[in-house]
């Protein structure tokens, strides 16, 4: 016999449960879902639940919708711009040169005062 106090028992959740301990379960049906990648998804709901219009699918992560013939597309990706693309969007060559211009007179007028 070895040593040691252990004590055996269970946890909770650890034994064989029949649904007569959980209670029955609703009543469920398969949906099918097809990505751009033609990957078919098909997971289960109640019959009394809202069914989405289009799923993520497990495989690829693409969006997929219920019509197999006509998936929704994939969607697009940005490309990462950075801040200077940004202000570029938004300002002309002449508002940036006029921008510089005010900066530098700034500086200029301060250095001036400092002397």
């Amino acid at each position: 016999m070895t040593g040691g106090n252990a004590i055996r028992g269970t946890r909770v959740g650890s034994g064989p449960m029949g649904e007569s301990e959980r209670g029955e379960s609703a009543p469920r049906h398969r949906v099918s879902y097809w990505c751009a990648n033609n990957h078919e998804s098909r997971p289960s709901f109640a019959l009394d639940a809202e069914e989405p219009e289009s799923w993520d699918c497990p495989r690829c992560g693409l969006p997929a919708g219920r019509d197999q013939a006509a998936p929704p597309a994939p969607p697009r990706n940005e490309p990462y711009k950075t801040h200077l693309a940004y202000v570029k969007e938004r300002r002309s060559d002449a508002d940036g040169e006029a921008i510089l211009a005010e900066a530098l007179a700034k500086l200029r007028a301060q250095r001036e005062g400092d002397f």
